[in-house]
This record gives C-alpha cells, sequence and structure tokens, in this order.
C-alpha cells in the first residue's frame, strides 16, 4: 500500500458536484476498490493547493491510499447513486506512487487590533480562544476600524479509506414506461 495520485478530468456527461473526501469507486487497471480522495492542483511546483470540489475546467490530481501500482495505469472514478446503479465522473491515469507529495490547504484567519502601537498591535478574536490574544508587527501604522488577515497554510493528508469490495453496479435497464407509446392507424 501506498499513496497514488491520479491526473484525471472531469467527464464531459456528468454535472453534479463531486466534493473532496466524498466514497468514489475506482477502476485502476485490473483493481476495483472504494476510497474517499483529495482532490489537488497539478501544477509544477513543490507544493499543491486543495480542491474542496472535482471542478469540470481543469485537469486535477486525485490523492488515495491504495495499492502499488506502475504508471501509467489509467483509471475511471464512478459515484455510486442511492439506486445502486455507477455514474461515470472522471477518467485518466496514474501520475505517480509518491507519498512526499505535499498537499496544503489554505485558511484565511481574521481578527481585530485591539490595542494599537506605532508598528505593533494586540489582535483579538484571531482564534476560538476568547481569551487569546496574539502581538503582531507591522510595516505602518494601523486604524481601529482595520481587520487584521492571515494566511494559515497546513498540510492535508488523505483518509485510510481503502476498501477493496465494490458492490456490483445494479444493470441498466430502458424501462417500457419510459418509451413514448405510437398510435398506428391501420385502414
Amino acid at each position: 500500500m501506498s499513496v497514488l495520485n491520479f491526473l484525471v478530468r472531469r467527464h464531459p456527461g456528468n454535472s453534479e458536484p463531486v466534493r473532496a473526501k466524498e466514497e468514489l469507486i475506482f477502476h485502476c487497471g485490473f483493481r476495483r476498490f472504494r476510497a474517499s480522495p483529495l482532490f489537488s492542483q497539478h501544477t509544477s511546483a513543490d507544493k499543491h493547493k486543495l480542491e474542496r470540489f472535482l471542478r469540470p475546467d481543469a485537469a486535477l490530481v486525485v490523492t488515495v491510499y491504495a495499492p502499488i501500482t506502475f504508471p501509467p495505469a489509467s483509471v475511471l472514478l464512478f459515484k455510486q447513486r442511492s439506486n445502486g446503479m455507477h455514474d461515470l465522473i472522471a477518467t485518466g491515469s496514474l501520475l505517480s506512487v509518491d507519498p512526499d507529495r505535499i498537499v496544503i490547504k489554505r485558511l484565511v484567519l481574521s481578527g481585530h487590533p485591539f490595542k494599537i502601537f506605532t508598528k505593533t498591535a494586540v489582535v483579538r478574536y484571531m482564534f476560538f480562544n476568547r481569551g487569546r490574544c496574539d502581538l503582531c508587527h507591522f510595516d505602518g501604522q494601523l486604524k481601529s476600524q482595520d481587520t487584521v488577515l492571515l494566511n494559515l497554510y497546513k498540510r492535508v493528508f488523505p483518509k485510510w479509506t481503502y476498501d477493496p469490495h465494490v458492490p456490483e453496479p445494479v444493470p441498466w435497464v430502458r424501462s417500457e414506461s419510459a418509451l413514448p407509446e405510437q398510435e398506428v392507424e391501420m385502414e
């Protein structure tokens, strides 16, 4: 088992939103398994931003714990409906087997200045602890109505949700009631 990174593109036939950490069904090479993946941007940098949804306009990297497979194995991502049918969500290939790939989540912390000095200020309401105040240094003077914003970057890891048992999809059957009835006139 290792961390597998798949490069996938959203299938144009499916438009429903797919959240990160939502259980999907993977068909990777000759293996089928269920897992809850992370989505991240596909860039040439060493740190990759977490995406909360599978976007339809760009190729994303899907990260999941799974058995080691050798690239470039093809992959199909399915989502199981409540009635048991599988919907094709995305297609792609195995990018790498790399547990050192860094996926980061960006959070923005906000607070208000409590006591203002020349280039420093005591900021409160930035954390959930009511009594917690932080001393911040700035390059200029703050005003009392200013809001202080702080970017926080946190590394995220995929959850160990690998499940080799995948239920068989319900076969697709065309409903006879959905067909329009044609009236035939006989003379």
